[in-house]
């Protein structure tokens, strides 16, 4: 199983990271040691500045390789919704420096997944899904707002890696990221109905 992460899919969150928009999906890995399988998220020792960036999250249901975007639909058939946490310190030092960011991004349990899914069939083509901090509301978006949708996603991925039944592709995030801090009661929704809610330990 793997976990393909797109940056930069929705243009405002582009420009509050202060990144130029795409002008093809823009795409990164975590390894399946990223998905968070306990029930709360332990804050990482090595950063001061963790911070969630919530998204729609697809379960590839076909293996594909070079998938046409016409053809795209037909390798999932549910959605759920996840977090993918980011060491903002430790991205931007690597960023500074001119490395990779992996080490931001990819550590363990950096990517929770709601354990509910929702088949896509049920669902509006505009998918309104909502982020939650301690009862706030930071984040709130819809399917139409990505710069490359699902179908395009898939296709432009599958050019350079296979995909396989069970992968997760994290669609990106909207703009209002921000930090978090130990004790924070963190949900989200899709189309009001909650997939997620846990605590940072």
């Amino acid at each position: 199983m793997k976990i393909i992460c797109i940056g930069r899919n929705y243009s405002e969150h582009a420009k509050e990271m202060g990144a130029e928009v795409p002008k093809e999906p823009v795409f990164f890995m975590k390894p399946d040691t990223a998905l968070l399988k306990e029930k709360d998220f332990y804050y990482p020792t090595f950063t001061n500045d963790l911070h969630y960036e919530c998204e729609l999250v697809v379960k590839i249901s076909k293996v594909g390789k070079c998938i046409d975007q016409e053809f795209a639909s037909k390798y999932y058939h549910q959605i759920g919704l996840g977090i993918d946490f980011t060491a903002r310190d430790l991205q931007s030092e690597c960023k500074k420096n001119g490395l990779p960011w992996e080490k931001a991004k990819s550590f363990d349990n950096s990517a929770a997944i709601s354990e509910k899914w929702l088949d896509i069939a049920s669902l509006n083509q505009s998918i309104n899904f909502e982020f939650f901090q301690n009862g706030v509301l930071k984040q709130k978006s819809n399917s139409n707002e990505m710069l490359f949708n699902i179908d395009q996603v898939i296709a432009h991925v599958s050019k350079y890696i296979t995909l396989k039944i069970g992968d997760l592709i994290f669609t990106g995030t909207p703009s209002g990221v921000g930090p978090v801090a130990i004790g924070d009661i963190l949900s989200g929704n899709i189309e009001g109905e909650k997939m997620f809610e846990f605590i940072v330990r």
